[in-house]
């Protein structure tokens, strides 16, 4: 039986890698495409000579990824950002096609913070939404990434909002309360495993 993806996402401070790991506690393989794509762009020469072409000798200091020149320029640049993003995306997808055929689990959890709106999504088996409501995701993310409330905002403000990402959902994780949480994500899980065997 081939094994199914699933695929796993929610606005920046929804809590869509605590849900992950809650998954991963049932034995579901976890692959999170944000620590996957930094990696790769740590470890691969052919992503390093096409980030130093496009952004210049800064965009990696020390021989690593200089992640806060690069949120400099891409923060206020879709054009850039689209651009790092055709760099970076096709390797991370070739990346996890190959760790998709090491699993043997009927299903694994693909986290991925743009799932919609890169139309990766119709690659998923299944798709699950991690939402929590605003001030919740600003406070844990201010406090996680040390960062301001407008930057956070900002940020909020460039993500689909979440009604969007619902309407095109298999599954909602309501992230407000941990115990309410493992409690949905045993539902979901079960509920996805009734329907793949």
């Amino acid at each position: 039986m081939k094994t199914k993806i699933v695929g796993l996402t929610g606005g920046i401070g929804s809590g869509k890698t605590t849900v992950a790991k809650m998954f991963a506690n049932y034995g579901v393989p976890i692959y999170i495409a944000d620590v996957e794509a930094k990696a790769l762009m740590n470890r691969s020469k052919v992503i390093k000579r096409k980030l130093i072409a496009l952004f210049g000798d800064q965009a990696y200091a020390d021989d690593k990824l200089n992640r806060t020149f690069l949120a400099s320029k891409i923060f206020n640049d879709k054009h850039l950002l689209t651009q790092m993003n055709s760099i970076v995306h096709p390797k991370v997808a070739s990346h996890f096609k190959r760790w998709l055929k090491k699993q043997t689990s009927p299903y694994i959890i693909k986290e991925v913070a743009i799932l919609f709106e890169n139309e990766s999504y119709k690659t998923c088996d299944f798709t699950i939404t991690v939402v929590a409501p605003e001030d919740v995701r600003i406070e844990r993310v201010i406090k996680r990434d040390n960062s301001s409330l407008d930057k956070v905002k900002a940020i909020i403000k460039n993500q689909w909002k979440d009604e969007a990402k619902i309407a095109l959902s298999d599954f909602v994780v309501y992230n407000k309360s941990l115990q309410e949480t493992e409690k949905q994500v045993l539902d979901i899980h079960q509920e996805i495993l009734n329907n793949i065997q």
